[in-house]
């Protein structure tokens, strides 16, 4: 994805920062990173108060294998139906930013 592709997606929510990381993108709102773009795909941070709403909603996890070991990272593929659906969207892209809030403290 382009970063106008990504702060299009994000436009609902507001504005966010798009920087380079990883051979992909970190996404940042009022300078907190909340969300990640990887492989033209969008994932957005959770904690353990929100990661089982991603989950009852079918999003995936991020999970890759490093040093032999299968790691878990706290972001999640945007549930299908916030895809298309702004205002569906919106509800996840705030989950995300309030996950990433509470993690800074």
């Amino acid at each position: 994805m382009t970063q106008d592709e990504i702060k299009d997606f994000f436009d609902v929510f507001g504005p966010v920062t798009v920087r380079k990381m990883f051979g992909g993108a970190g996404i940042y709102h009022e300078g907190l990173i909340f969300a990640l773009e990887g492989g033209g795909e969008i994932l957005l941070k959770a904690d353990s108060e929100s990661a089982s709403d991603f989950a009852a909603a079918g999003a995936r996890q991020f999970i890759y294998e490093g040093k032999g070991k299968v790691v878990a990272m706290p972001y999640w593929t945007v549930p299908e139906e916030a895809i298309d659906d702004e205002e569906e969207r919106l509800v996840w892209l705030r989950k995300a930013y309030e996950a990433a809030l509470r993690s800074r403290k």
